[in-house]
């Protein structure tokens, strides 16, 4: 008689698997206690669960419309204009962008997006940063320009045509352009689609053209909004857009689903080696307890749903949106108008965190399992599991591992659409990679973890790169080489987990497994670290990174240092922009970690704790924890709001599960009850036959799906049920009446806080002596006089926070603005403005034809002085002799400085302008600006600039200007800018280790080499006897 095959006895082993499932059912059924209740009405429960639905969508679109409107404050009050300085840069590159793409260039047609995107890329502006200029194109994140041109010549006018010809749905989106007092659909330009479908096609875009013929076939009319209003409105449609995602984001991490070990919820520590078996004993029979005598234990067996759509999540993610909705620390990077990266970077950031806690849930599953390893914990997400018996059988993966890479893919070009946004996105990639880090260290590796890691990683870092301003910084920067070692960690655990499965390793033997290959891949790491490290390959850490770990004023750079949004954040600061959500925050993130953990929720945690962290170093960074707090605080409020539900209905409302309730009706009964009883059967035969021992891994499986608990005698008297309905109605109702006073103290907090940041700084309302409310408009009116009035090569010097809105607005050329990418450059503008009258003037008839200054008092040039010495005098030493952070700085010194003198000419006595080198010309109606003509300006030096670039090839863009010779006796002072506040010398240090000790190196190279050897001639030898055996 021949052998049974391996296929053989699996299929005899399911089959009296079956038999016993068949005839336990009816003992599982008699034991289903509260469950029987629930389902004895399936179209009342289903019912319920769709009015659930209904009310959530409707609540939501609530939300989204309360996000996008309290972010419409300034532009009901000031009217489609951008704000502050950054945003000013931002806009006109969109404007240039818009151009080349659709604009006027070509012969009013542009280039299309291909050969537009490349003139964009390519762009070296030299009306900034004169005589260096800059190129554009490679130092700028241009998502948010590329994103406003789109949404301009695209997708509005499309949605705008649907939105007229079929309305319904459309017209619920379309209430985000409602007028609200803000006068939008006046800004509204209708056009002839068939027109727009020919301009299309002579800006080389046969897409849109396509588009546009369309909607001309199908009556549609062609509606477009300019771009600068679309600029203006793109941070209150980004603050609703980010407030649903932020929601989806809770959604996830709140939803119980039961097919697969790492959703199941649990402590933070339950998987951890050695202690997580005794927490989980410990901590099981407590959450069963609870729920048992609360009522709550209606979700035992139901909770297999391939759906997030559950009582707790749905109300979850409701909560998690009213907070995200309208909370201060988000309204003060989104509000309208605030052109700014941060108001799209907020929304891609949030778009990854969902995208990456949606591909650690893995695949769906309903009632049926569409593989045999639902129950199997050690296979279910270990491909190694399927190459258990013989090598060359191959391996499939799982339905979960494949939805992991497929989330994990989308995931990365979320994160590619981050990187195109916001140099933040180090932040990101850090995040998930400790995230990632941090499963494998708590127990939690699966094959679906390393899926979706690697997925994410090797897609969003190969988008990443081709962002031109990003480049190789993924695989050369400090400040990225966590994730990338999590990355290669990673494919080393998965090795050997698969090593594990298939040759049945024992827990000594994969520990000596892992540390060997560790050890081995470790240095030859330090090699190619040593080889690649004197080369400058690894770029250093940035001054604004290093911020984040050292005291605010001490970073050793005073550009930092110079800017307010650098400080380290205060309680108040948490207090004034979180408001009441930063006393519920510790709930939520006890909830998650004490009993709500899983593969996605976990991601909460560390968020939590790094976005507090670095939240505390830098006040700025407060936006960080909008998301965050929003969602911890919506599941605290959330999860209570279900269980108060819950417990007076006695229904577990899932929406998925109630629909295949009124579908199958009580034949779900006997999948649900025999789900249990079908993996205490597979565990049962498979000790049997000796196959595998009991580990702390079986347990979890146990755990997982079998936690339901046979009701107690109490449980069963109507008298309890009815007290135990009667105390959460109470509790329902208490709580209710508490929270309402809150609710509306945060409304109408975030209500203020979000008219007083809806006053741009380049305009705004003041009162005059008798009362009288006028419009200050001073920055913009000296920048339309400049416009007007100077020649249009004119050279504008100013303090590098004024380049952005004078390029912009005035369209001239300035010497500095916010890039700040050159220090020494800066240095040398602040030592013309800090320097005694003479001397400034010396430099800056070199540089500049005119002179403006922001004057009133307040924050003006004065009050920012000191700051322009310390910069100065971290390159030119002669500024503050012997004194590095130009402590000595004092109000002498000031008064002969060229900033003082044009700044208090004629109001303070004795203070007057030498008028042979300078003449004001402009003085703003209320004071606040002041421009001056600088006189016996160096016309040689003018010439001179833009006849001596230096490009880096003959015929390149890439032509970068140099100072004139007249500035070559000052510019011989100047010491290149080095941080000083390093307590060690990292390079040295680093040298010291990497080249002294070469030899020690190479020796623990030599040894472990050898051992791993040695340990591989071991592992071939077990595997031949093996594969022998099994051939006899």
């Amino acid at each position: 008689m021949s052998e049974a095959t391996p296929n053989e006895h699996q299929s005899n082993g399911k089959s009296l698997a079956a038999a016993n499932i068949l005839s336990a059912s009816t003992a599982a059924a008699a034991n289903d206690g509260n469950n029987e209740s629930i389902r004895k009405n399936p179209p009342l429960r289903g019912l319920f669960a769709l009015i659930l639905l209904l009310a959530t969508i409707r609540q939501a679109h609530v939300f989204l419309t309360r996000a996008y409107t309290i972010r419409l404050e300034a532009i009901k009050e000031y009217g489609l204009i951008i704000h502050e300085f950054d945003p000013y840069f931002n806009f006109r590159a969109a404007t240039y962008l818009f151009d080349h793409v659709y604009g006027t260039i070509n012969g009013g047609h542009g280039y299309g997006w291909v050969k537009g995107w490349k003139m964009f890329c390519e762009w070296f502006d030299y009306k900034v940063w004169y005589p260096l200029g800059r190129p554009v194109g490679t130092t700028i994140y241009p998502g948010m320009q590329v994103t406003a041109v789109w949404l301009t010549k695209c997708w509005i006018p499309i949605w705008f045509g649907l939105n007229e010809k079929f309305g319904g749905f459309f017209n619920v989106i379309g209430s985000f352009f409602d007028d609200s007092g803000s006068g939008i659909k006046k800004k509204i330009v209708t056009k002839s689609a068939r027109k727009v479908s020919d301009y299309f096609q002579a800006s080389n875009d046969p897409i849109m053209s396509t588009i546009a013929s369309l909607m001309y076939k199908m009556g549609m009319k062609w509606k477009e909004m300019s771009l600068n209003d679309v600029c203006c409105l793109m941070p209150a449609w980004f603050g609703a857009w980010t407030t649903l995602v932020t929601g989806l984001l809770a959604l996830e991490c709140s939803a119980h689903f039961c097919y697969n070990h790492g959703n199941k919820f649990g402590t933070v520590f339950d998987d951890l080696p050695l202690i997580g078996y005794y927490i989980r004993k410990i901590s099981t029979p407590i959450r069963e307890t609870l729920t048992n005598y609360s009522g709550l234990d209606i979700t035992t067996n139901t909770n297999k749903s391939p759906s997030s759509l559950q009582t707790a999540s749905l109300l979850s993610m409701l909560a998690t949106m009213f907070f995200m909705s309208i909370v201060p620390a988000h309204l003060m990077r989104s509000v309208g108008g605030g052109f700014d990266n941060e108001s799209v970077a907020v929304f891609a950031m949030t778009l990854v965190f969902y995208c990456w806690t949606r591909a650690l849930r893995g695949g769906t599953l309903g009632a049926k399992a569409d593989d045999d390893c639902v129950h199997d914990v050690e296979g279910e997400d270990n491909v190694g599991a399927y190459i258990r018996g013989k090598q060359d059988q191959g391996f499939k993966l799982s339905s979960r591992t494949k939805a992991a890479v497929f989330y994990g893919f989308v995931t990365g070009i979320a994160y590619f659409y981050m990187v195109m946004s916001w140099g933040g996105y180090v932040f990101v990639i850090n995040l998930v990679g400790a995230h990632a880090g941090t499963l494998v260290l708590l127990g939690r590796h699966s094959s679906k973890l390393h899926a979706a890691y690697s997925a994410f990683y090797f897609v969003g870092t190969a988008l990443a790169t081709r962002v031109p301003v990003v480049g190789l910084s993924p695989l050369r920067s400090l400040e990225q080489m966590g994730p990338l070692l999590v990355f290669l960690g990673m494919q080393l655990v998965e090795y050997c987990e698969r090593i594990r499965t298939r040759d049945n390793l024992s827990r000594k033997k994969i520990w000596l497994l892992r540390i060997r290959l560790f050890g081995v891949v470790g240095v030859l790491l330090v090699g190619v670290v040593m080889a690649l490290w004197p080369t400058g390959f690894f770029g250093p850490i940035s001054s604004r990174v290093r911020g984040l770990f050292v005291k605010h004023t001490k970073t050793g750079n005073p550009l930092v240092d110079s800017v307010a949004e650098h400080q380290a954040a205060k309680p108040e600061a948490y207090q004034q922009y979180l408001d009441i959500v930063v006393k519920i925050v510790p709930f939520g993130f006890g909830l998650v970690a004490v009993a709500f953990t899983n593969d996605a929720s976990s991601f909460l945690l560390v968020y939590g704790l790094a976005a507090y962290f670095f939240s505390h170093k830098m006040v700025r960074l407060i936006l960080l924890t909008a998301p965050i707090a929003s969602s911890l605080s919506g599941i605290a409020v959330g999860r209570t709001a279900a269980w108060c539900l819950e417990g007076v209905c006695g229904w577990y409302l899932d929406v998925w599960d109630a629909w295949r309730l009124l579908v199958d009706g009580e034949e779900d009964k006997l999948v649900s009850a025999t789900t249990v009883v079908e993996a205490k059967v597979v565990s049962s035969d498979s000790k049997k036959k000796g196959k595998h021992k009991k580990t702390d891994a079986d347990q979890v499986g146990k755990d997982t799906c079998d936690s339901s608990t046979s009701p107690t005698p109490v449980r069963n008297k109507w008298l309890f049920v009815l007290a135990t309905k009667f105390a959460w109605l109470y509790l329902s109702l208490f709580l209710y009446k508490e929270s309402q006073p809150h609710i509306k103290s945060f409304q109408s907090t975030c209500q203020q806080m979000a008219s007083a940041m809806s006053h741009p700084s380049i305009l705004f309302k003041a009162q005059t002596r008798d009362g009288q409310t006028i419009l200050v408009d001073d920055y913009r009116e000296a920048y339309w006089w400049i416009r007007d009035n100077t020649p249009e090569d004119s050279r504008i010097m100013a303090w590098w926070d004024y380049g952005y809105q004078i390029t912009a607005i005035a369209n001239r050329t300035t010497i500095a603005d916010g890039n700040t990418w050159n220090h020494e450059h800066i240095a040398l503008l602040g030592r013309a403005l800090t320097s005694p009258l003479k001397d400034g003037h010396r430099i800056a008839r070199h540089l500049a034809d005119y002179v403006l200054l922001w004057t009133g008092g307040g924050g003006d040039d004065v009050a920012k002085s000191p700051h322009l010495a310390r910069i100065a005098n971290s390159v030119y030493r002669n500024m503050c002799p012997g004194d590095p952070t130009c402590s000595s700085w004092s109000s002498s010194k000031m008064q002969q400085s060229l900033l003082y003198k044009l700044h208090s000419n004629g109001l303070v006595p004795g203070v007057e302008v030498d008028r042979n080198r300078f003449k004001e010309v402009y003085q703003s109606k209320h004071g606040k600006v002041r421009i001056y003509k600088i006189l016996s300006v160096s016309n040689e030096s003018k010439e001179w600039v833009p006849k001596n670039r230096l490009c880096d090839a003959p015929g390149s863009w890439f032509c970068p200007g140099q100072y004139p010779p007249g500035l070559q006796k000052v510019l011989k002072e100047k010491k290149d800018f080095r941080q000083v506040s390093f307590e060690f010398d990292l390079e040295r240090s680093l040298a010291f280790i990497l080249v002294d000790d070469i030899s020690l190196m190479l020796w623990v190279v030599f040894v472990v080499m050898f051992s791993w050897r040695i340990s591989m001639q071991r592992l071939k030898t077990t595997q031949n006897i093996k594969r022998n055996i099994l051939n006899i």
